[in-house]
């Protein structure tokens, strides 16, 4: 996914649906200075952590 569409995403008021190695993922925001996004997956929402924006696929 590039930069710009996954900022799109964070801040945006609709669910998107965004997967990282097979779950659903939920982009809080996009780290500045890097290419990567601070995501948590949706059954798991206690457990945050950073995924390279390259592994994000947004299903259509």
């Amino acid at each position: 996914m590039n930069r710009q569409r996954a900022e799109e995403i964070a801040q945006s008021a609709n669910m998107k649906n965004v997967m990282y190695n097979g779950e659903q993922i939920y982009i809080q925001h996009v780290n500045e200075g890097s290419e990567t996004a601070r995501v948590f997956a949706l059954n798991d929402p206690e457990n945050e952590f950073d995924a390279q924006l390259a592994n994000l696929n947004e299903k259509m």
